[in-house]
């Protein structure tokens, strides 16, 4: 089982369940589903906490809490809302890792940015489109983590927005036990080339907002390319 085919299970997966998600849904519904969803596409487990969806809606949005604490809410989705969900499927101890937050406005999930009607939700998307694309524009194989984390926070607050991660960082690389990770933080000088596969997840809103915003990609080398797997 290779990276790419673990991480394609979470991408079917979250285009799966953008055609699910109705208002009056429950998290723990979307949860379960997505869940089910990724055992069915081949995962033989979830590396996070053993939990393959965290799902957040409405104000919850914003929070950011270790796994090992998380606790689906009990909440329904309503006619008009956001929800950001992450995916930890692994199989063979291969892992993938994928999130994205997902407007539902009229009842519907919003697939097009440019359309969102809350403007604070959509400039939240568009934001985390340019953080990905300054990360291609930015980084190389000399790249440290460290180096990443200082340009990539200074670049959220340029920009008007903060950084909600409970522990400041913006990913990690990918690996198959938990405790090997390292991360996109302060004082890691590691080079991004070295460890092979790393994600990149800056979880932003803006200060005294109710709402936040995350996108993970998964990142690698292709030679001297940054791309995404």
């Amino acid at each position: 089982m290779t990276n790419l085919e673990v991480q394609q299970i979470a991408k079917f997966t979250m285009e799966y369940i953008k055609g699910e998600i109705k208002p009056g849904m429950t998290l723990i519904d979307i949860r379960s589903l997505c869940e089910n969803k990724m055992l069915e596409l081949g995962a033989d487990s979830f590396w996070y906490w053993d939990v393959g969806a965290f799902v957040f809606s409405s104000d919850e949005t914003a929070l950011s809490v270790s796994g090992k604490k998380y606790k689906t809410a009990d909440k329904s989705i309503g006619d008009s809302d956001i929800i950001t969900i992450d995916l930890s499927p692994s199989k063979e101890s291969v892992w993938g890792d994928y999130a994205r937050t997902i407007i539902i406005e009229n009842g519907a999930v919003v697939e097009n940015i440019d359309v969102i009607q809350n403007s604070e939700w959509k400039n939240g998307l568009l934001m985390e489109e340019k953080l990905h694309k300054e990360l291609l524009r930015f980084a190389d194989r000399n790249t440290t983590f460290e180096g990443l984390y200082y340009h990539m926070n200074e670049y959220i607050t340029s920009n008007g927005f903060i950084n909600l991660d409970f522990l400041g960082n913006l990913g990690h690389s990918i690996v198959r036990k938990k405790s090997d990770r390292i991360y996109i933080e302060k004082g890691n000088q590691r080079k991004l080339s070295e460890t092979g596969f790393f994600t990149f997840e800056p979880h932003i809103g803006i200060k005294d907002s109710l709402y936040g915003y995350k996108k993970e990609n998964i990142y690698y080398f292709n030679g001297d390319v940054l791309t995404e797997l």
